[in-house]
């Protein structure tokens, strides 16, 4: 029989999860090197943050782990209908940003959530941000993301798919951030699905990122690009700054339990554009991709 799962042993895999991404992803780069930086937090707990930037595939990208705990603030408590508590949080957060217009952006998190008064859960996702998008790379990301959903409950995908497609929308754009993926929260209302088991598909989720990702960016890291399509690139990590800005929870959560600043930005492009009124061409690649970013679009 299992032992019951602690919040030490999640923690501890989740250290093991930053580990091997990053080895994983500065070996299929080739050129970058990640820099580490080890922060504590006045409130409690710290976190490792490790950023890859000037590969010869990454532009810059951040793979942050964390474990954090205190008293919850009163604001999050009234979100969460609850009453005054302590809190633990722990996870792993990634976010890559290529330098080539014809490979993805990429977002992953996943994440334990724990209070004194016995609540808990897990929550996280995985999503792709093409700049263009390509179909065949959109499948086989849906595809690969559905396996695994298959293999711990049969409604997984398609409830969390719906989930990332309400989740990652910009309201002010209407249009999603990408071609979605999967995005869950307070994972633990499946009683007949134990601690245990939920934790495994995190794991299972957070394993597949790197194998995922690095097939994405070998696909199309050397494809040719125009300064034309660069430009493109910019506009579309301008839309990815306004989701995380305006309306992404982690980032809120952030900086509303006083996290570090610079960790929780890290998922900023380190250049994005802001050109007015940009209305692609009928026909164009363009245009193709903008058609693309919808809600509901059954990629498998």
């Amino acid at each position: 029989m299992k032992q019951a799962l602690s919040k030490k042993e999640i923690e501890s895999w989740f250290k093991e999860l930053q580990d091997s991404i990053c080895s994983q992803l500065e070996q299929t780069d080739g050129k970058a090197k990640f820099k580490e930086d080890l922060w504590t937090r006045e409130d409690g707990g710290g976190g490792r943050s490790r950023v890859i930037s000037g590969g010869d595939a990454i532009e810059k990208g951040g793979v942050m782990f964390s474990a954090v705990w205190g008293k919850t603030p009163a604001n999050i408590l009234n979100a969460l209908k609850l009453n005054e508590s302590d809190f633990y949080a722990t996870g792993v957060s990634i976010v890559i940003h290529p330098v080539n217009p014809w490979s993805p952006i990429i977002h992953m998190n996943t994440r334990y959530f724990e209070m004194s008064n016995g609540i808990s859960w897990f929550g996280g996702g995985i999503d792709l941000t093409p700049h263009y998008v390509i179909e065949e790379d959109a499948v086989h990301f849906h595809t690969k993301v559905k396996t695994v959903c298959d293999a711990h409950h049969g409604d997984y995908y398609n409830k969390f798919k719906k989930w990332a497609d309400d989740y990652f929308f910009i309201k002010h754009r209407n249009e999603t951030r990408g071609v979605g993926g999967i995005f869950f929260d307070r994972l633990s209302e499946e009683k007949e699905i134990s601690s245990r088991n939920r934790f495994e598909f995190i794991q299972d989720v957070g394993k597949l990122f790197a194998p995922l990702y690095t097939e994405l960016l070998n696909r199309n890291r050397n494809k040719s690009y125009t300064e034309e399509e660069k430009k493109w690139q910019m506009l579309r990590r301008g839309r990815y700054v306004e989701f995380n800005l305006v309306y992404d929870i982690g980032t809120k959560f952030g900086l509303d339990t006083n996290g570090r600043t610079e960790s929780i930005l890290v998922s900023m492009p380190p250049v994005a554009n802001w050109d007015y009124n940009i209305q692609p061409a009928e026909g164009s690649k363009e245009a193709y991709t903008i058609s693309k970013l919808k809600k509901d679009i059954n990629w498998v």
